[in-house]
């Protein structure tokens, strides 16, 4: 029982840094995305820019939360269970998870600022039907009224 509750903290924190997710990737390179979106060469290098200068950070953070999530599960493995010692491990996961989506939105909005209100807008809308299959399954598994 403590390991499914430990799962479904682990899952729901995780969670949080889905929000400021972008796809995955240069997206900014695909020839689909320059496409759709009419990306210029301009426009392509600035968005590169900016993930060259978030990346070094998003990878230090990213590597943060793995640690603070493999601490955790740790506390919560271990045979007597310590609850001060398991808050402890998932106050910090929650604050390296929160620097994680602090950073992730920087970059975000830094790239949001490339992008013109229409290119923004397909944006969005590639990006919400990237999400809705994801989606569909749950969405399947509620009971009916």
């Amino acid at each position: 029982m403590t390991r499914r509750i430990a799962a479904i903290i682990v899952t729901m924190l995780a969670a949080t840094a889905a929000f400021a997710q972008l796809p995955p990737g240069r997206w900014w390179r695909r020839p689909e995305v320059v496409r759709r979106l009419n990306l210029t060469d301009e426009q392509q290098e600035r968005l590169e820019g900016v993930f060259r200068s978030a990346a070094p950070d998003l990878i230090d953070l990213k590597a943060e939360v793995d640690k603070a999530s493999i601490a955790l599960r740790g506390e919560i493995d271990r045979p007597q269970l310590d609850r001060a010692a398991i808050h402890r491990a998932a106050l910090r996961l929650n604050d390296a998870r929160g620097k994680l989506f602090d950073r992730e939105l920087i970059m975000l909005t830094d790239m949001r600022a490339v992008l013109n209100d229409a290119q923004w807008e397909r944006m969005r809308a590639m990006l919400d039907n990237l999400q809705r299959p994801q989606m569909r399954p749950m969405q399947q598994r509620r009971p009916q009224p």
